[in-house]
């Protein structure tokens, strides 16, 4: 009888292995697991102190803790309820073992029984810390719910706060995926367990199953079906996130099959698991069975089966009414979320009619007064080969655009930050004292005028900005009116991983920099100096040290003598970078900004609250909306998932380039998501009230955003469920002209008239029809944080069905015989072709102006740059070229501005060279129409100024006298060209409005 007992005391013991061979094993054990821990221990070390250093220990101790504590419970749970399962399954095994067992399932359990103890702690334990794992992940999702807010809206269908859809159902789809998963886990090891001791006897042809492996196993099942009937339950609210062929929402097939379909599957699921829980007596699997089948059978037909019948056979052959309300729904939710709802749209002519005197025809220089002609992509070159002065300096790829006022005026201007680039450096100087401790940062900020157009080629024919003056002393900037400047770089876009600053005492300045860089007559000397900013994170003492070692990977922390007492690292140093750890709740925008503030450098961030979870509104990935031409890779990703359906712009933060300090501003004071974040992280963000003046001059309508609505705006322009269905008004972002690939074109920063007349600083962009390639619409939104009416969208939509588009004009433009003449030159001469800068599209009057710069390089070589040579206007149907602004805009009028005379000679002669006329000599059409021009030039100019000086009765009158000049210039214009002769009293009478 003894060979019928589950262990016999009569077989010898196993074989055990050596004590060395288990000491070598527990050895090695030891340190892999201790070396875990130290890099472990080293990395959340250094992070508490990184985060004490810049201010946010908050945000550190917070995160820290809710992911300790969903480790500890859910992966408790999950240990505690594998480990429970199995050892019941255990504690209840068969007293003696049946004949006719399987022979390998004998040694598997000789094998285990010694060690059954260990095997169980082991295998709950690495579960556990899967699933612990797997609940940090969802530290955002529980903060969210842990602290959500009302968003004081209500879905359509299930009439519930639009917060529960974002806050609370994320949070509950987990928990209940969770109980699921450890459902089946239980399942699996307790079924394991009874295998291998007997309770589960697959050879048998009856009574497979002891009686404790029913019962566990009937309760592990009821769980398992209880919660996917709550799974089922939670599913129906997911109806309105669901993607779908023509829109994300709520559609048809969902509410009048999927909806009814998962409320009968939870009361089959409910049904189901009280027939598992039911057979811990009855002991039977038939009705379980039978109810388990129903619901594999009900989830098939009614899940899957019967909506595919409905899409087929009702929604399809009548999709457009079917889906009519649904479709409605999703636009009005797609226009809410992202912020699309209050746009203003405005029928537009696009292309001046033949022989029309504009509305308002001082428009066209006024747009044009500010309009920047230097192309932020192009002059990187000229920045790099001109402001650079050492070869282990350079400047982002693409340069930035911003407005200061200068001389009572504001202008825009192209600025770049002279960053630190190591890889400039000779290969034999890249060593670890060089890169870490001596080339630590980077010099000051270059600006250049983006509206001006010199004659000094050996800059590129760019106007630089006045310097910025090192040590206070020289106070000559365009930029700052502070009496002190810092223009050392620590923190920036292109600096290095980190930096060991600081000097022992009585040591030596080790750290290479630039002196006198604001002296424009001299080149900047090098000179050495020492970190004394209030970034960094002390790094003297030895136990330091020996973390730092560990997180960077680098022994000379401790070996090295440049690492003292005094020493600090400085790491983290992307402006983007800092802003993501501080609020790792943000998606931040991809193009992180300069502006001098105060007398500092301070990179201004713009961060974005999302989420993929808002009812109704469409769906898509933010990596496809942002994208452009001069889109610029940051390598962050701070959001779970790329695709998101509701963006905020939420935060303005800042990062100040010599100490790194992180200021988060309140920005979206109305935003949900925005409100229940600063609860999860009270005190991090600061109110909207503590903005500075200065800093608030540059805050500007974030790019990211307006790309992501212009691209939801390219479709979501139709209100009209009907329209919307048919696809006939859709619109697209066109493809860039000035590239090769096929990418969308960039929005652009400029000066633009608004409806009203004043002059805004905006950004701009325009759309065409789906597939075509003339002018759909312009898009425009209100850029200037001081402006009540800051960020407020305006859409220009077409009426002319021929207006052209960036392709067509870009096309028209170097295709144009003036065009094709002046730039021959450059393609005989040269081995690189002439290279077209960004086209600018601005709106004036009921036309449209095109601008784009041309640039050239003389000769190949690494020293050459491109020369801005010529701009290109294009109005109406007539394009001019010529080297500035103003004489492209005369050139296609038919006027030069300093002769007065045509540009086009008359047929068998050459143009009148023209000048100054002779005393009583009369002046001819085209003096006339040059002298308005200057007239015109000349009042927006001074009416600029009275604006800049709150002059507004001065500024109006000189409006007046500018608008009157310009339609007396194109009143001529009309004239010469053949146009009808006005009569002679309107004709002295215009005389006379513009001489007033």
């Amino acid at each position: 009888m003894s060979d019928l007992f589950d262990e016999d005391p009569d077989r010898p013991a196993p074989e055990r292995p050596g004590r060395r061979a288990r000491a070598a094993v527990i050895t090695g054990v030891v340190l892999l697991v201790g070396f875990f821990l130290l890099t472990a221990f080293a990395s959340i070390y250094t992070d508490r102190l990184w985060y004490k250093e810049v201010g946010y220990t908050s945000v550190f101790s917070t995160m820290l803790w809710t992911k300790v504590g969903l480790f500890l419970v859910f992966g408790g749970f999950m240990a505690a309820a594998v480990a429970t399962s199995m050892h019941l399954a255990y504690r209840f095994r068969p007293l003696f073992r049946m004949s006719g067992g399987d022979a390998s399932v004998e040694r598997y359990r000789d094998a285990v029984t010694p060690i059954r103890g260990w095997l169980l702690a082991a295998v709950a334990l690495v579960v556990g810390a899967f699933a612990g794992t797997s609940a940090i992940g969802q530290w955002r999702t529980y903060l969210l719910w842990r602290n959500g807010t009302d968003f004081d809206q209500k879905d359509a269908y299930f009439k519930k706060d639009i917060g529960f859809y974002v806050f609370d159902l994320p949070w509950w789809n987990f928990v209940v995926d969770f109980a699921l998963a450890v459902a089946v886990v239980s399942l699996l090891a307790t079924a394991v367990v009874h295998y291998l001791f007997g309770g589960i006897r697959l050879q048998q042809t009856h009574d497979r199953l002891s009686g404790a492996a029913q019962v566990q196993l009937s309760v592990l099942l009821g769980c398992f079906v209880l919660a996917k009937s709550v799974d089922y339950w939670f599913d129906r609210f997911d109806l309105v996130t669901d993607d779908h062929k023509l829109f994300t929402g709520m559609n048809y097939t969902g509410e009048n099959a999927l909806l009814p379909a998962r409320n009968i599957l939870v009361g089959v699921a409910l049904i189901c698991a009280v027939l598992f829980f039911l057979n811990i007596w009855r002991r039977t699997w038939q009705l379980p069975s039978v109810g388990l089948a129903l619901l594999a059978l009900s989830a098939v037909l009614l899940g899957m089966i019967w909506p595919a019948i409905v899409q087929n056979f009702q929604v399809r052959p009548s999709e457009a009414d079917k889906e009519s309300s649904y479709i409605q729904e999703n636009i009005d939710s797609t226009r809410e979320a992202y912020g699309l709802s209050d746009i203003e749209t405005t029928p537009y002519q696009g292309t001046p009619t033949e022989n029309q005197t504009p509305k308002d025809g001082a428009n066209v220089l006024a747009q044009l007064t500010n309009t920047p002609v230097v192309d932020p992509k192009q002059v990187r070159e000229i920045f790099q080969q001109r402001q650079q002065f050492r070869a282990y300096y350079s400047v982002a790829g693409v340069l930035d655009v911003d407005r200061y006022t200068i001389d009572g005026k504001e202008v825009p201007l192209v600025l770049g930050v002279r960053e630190l680039d190591q890889s400039g450096l000779n290969a034999s100087d890249q060593n670890w004292s060089n890169l870490h401790t001596v080339y630590t940062h980077g010099e000051g900020l270059i600006a250049a005028y983006a509206e001006r157009v010199s004659s000094d080629v050996a800059n590129g024919r760019i106007v630089w900005a006045e310097g910025i003056s090192s040590d206070g002393t020289d106070g000559a900037s365009d930029l700052t009116d502070a009496e002190e400047f810092e223009t050392r770089v620590y923190f920036g876009e292109m600096s290095p991983s980190y930096s060991v600053v600081g000097k022992a005492s009585g040591g030596n300045d080790v750290e290479l920099g630039l002196a006198n860089i604001a002296d424009p007559e001299a080149t900047p000397a090098e000179q050495r100096t020492t970190y004394d900013g209030a970034g960094g994170v002390p790094v003297g003492s030895a136990f330091n040290q020996l973390m730092y070692a560990i997180k960077f990977g680098e022994p000379n922390f401790l070996l090295s003598g440049r690492v003292n007492d005094s020493s600090k690292v400085i790491y983290n140093r992307k402006p983007a970078e800092r802003v993501e750890k501080v609020a790792p709740w943000l998606t931040v925008d991809g193009d992180p900004y300069p502006a001098v503030v105060d007398g500092r450098i301070q990179w201004i961030v713009d961060g974005y609250t999302t989420t993929d979870r808002y009812p109704n509104a469409q769906r898509e990935s933010f990596e496809t909306m942002v994208e452009d031409s001069l889109q610029q890779d940051t390598g962050l990703q701070t959001i779970p998932t790329d695709e998101v359906n509701y963006v905020r712009s939420a935060v303005k933060a800042t990062v100040d380039a010599y100490d790194g300090t992180v200021d988060l501003y309140e920005w979206d004071e109305e935003d949900p998501i925005l409100q229940t974040w600063m609860k999860a992280f009270p005190g991090t963000v600061k109110d909207r009230s503590e903005i500075g003046d200065e800093l608030m001059e540059h805050l500007r309508y974030p790019e990211d955003m307006f790309k992501v609505q212009r691209y939801q705006l390219a479709r979501y322009h139709v209100t009209d469920a009907g329209d919307f269905y048919s696809g006939q008004d859709r619109w697209e972002v066109p493809e860039d002209p000035t590239v090769s690939r096929q990418v969308f074109q960039p929005p652009y920063r400029l000066f633009s008239t608004a409806a009203d007349g004043t002059n805004d600083w905006s950004l701009t962009s325009v759309f065409v029809p789906y597939r075509k390639g003339t002018l759909a619409g312009y898009l425009q939104v209100n850029s200037d944080a001081l402006s009540p009416e800051f960020g407020k969208l305006q859409v220009l939509e077409m009426t002319d069905q021929n207006a052209q588009g960036p392709g067509q004009v870009a096309n028209q433009m170097q295709n144009d015989d003036a065009v094709r003449s002046a730039l021959t030159a450059f393609r005989v001469n040269n081995s690189t072709p002439p290279q077209f800068g960004n086209l600018l599209t601005l709106p004036a009057g009921d036309g449209l102006i095109y601008v784009q710069p041309v640039y050239a390089i003389r000769s190949s070589g690494s020293s050459n740059f491109p020369i801005l040579q010529f701009v290109i206007v294009k109005y109406g149907e007539e394009v001019g070229i010529a080297g500035s602004l103003p004489e492209a805009l005369g050139n296609a009028l038919g006027v030069d501005l300093d002769t007065g005379q045509g540009t086009d000679p008359e047929p068998g002669g050459e143009p009148d060279p023209g000048g100054e006329p002779q005393p009583g000599e009369e002046l001819t059409l085209d003096e006339q129409i040059a002298e308005a021009l200057r007239d015109a030039e000349a009042a927006f100019a001074a009416a600029e100024t009275a604006q800049a000086a709150n002059d507004t009765v001065t500024w109006a009158e000189e409006l007046e006298k500018a608008q009157a000049a310009v339609e007396k210039a194109i009143r001529l214009a009309d004239q010469r060209d053949g146009a009808e002769t006005p009569a002679a009293d309107d004709e002295a009478a215009a005389d006379g409005e513009a001489a007033e």
